[in-house]
């Protein structure tokens, strides 16, 4: 029997409407400011990352779970937003280099990095905003 990853590591969590409403605003904030070019790309980076695990939490969220794992926010933007692997692709991709900055002070941010996941997070975003408000 298959279990569904968004039960493997997450626990169950009614959806809770005003926690949803922060997290997009929060996501969306972080996006916007990550977009400002006359920020380092290490410090847009951050932006984008923290927006990305914002909205893609905000999806996981919505379904009713949560997860004490960032990696596995990021992975379930398949399932919780039929998103393609392709967009948690970079969204992991960007997780781990977070943990090389943040555990290991390696920080090899390049701006070709910055695009791909600003566009990653902007998918998540959108996919987000196509869904109807949580009752």
């Amino acid at each position: 029997m298959r279990t569904s990853p968004l039960v493997v590591s997450s626990s169950a969590s009614p959806p809770d409407a005003r926690e949803y409403e922060g997290l997009l605003h929060s996501g969306r904030v972080r996006l916007m400011d990550a977009e400002h070019t006359a920020i380092s790309l290490e410090g847009r980076f951050d932006l984008a990352y923290n927006a990305g695990h914002a909205l893609s939490l905000a999806a996981l969220r919505r379904h009713g779970y949560r997860s004490d794992n960032r990696y596995l926010v990021f992975q379930c933007v398949a399932h919780t937003l039929g998103l393609p692997a392709s967009v948690w692709r970079v969204l992991d991709a960007a997780h781990k280099q977070r943990n090389l900055g943040e555990y290991r002070g390696s920080m090899n941010i390049n701006a070709r990095m910055v695009t791909e996941l600003i566009a990653a997070v902007k998918a998540v975003l959108a996919a987000l905003d196509a869904l109807p408000p949580i009752a």
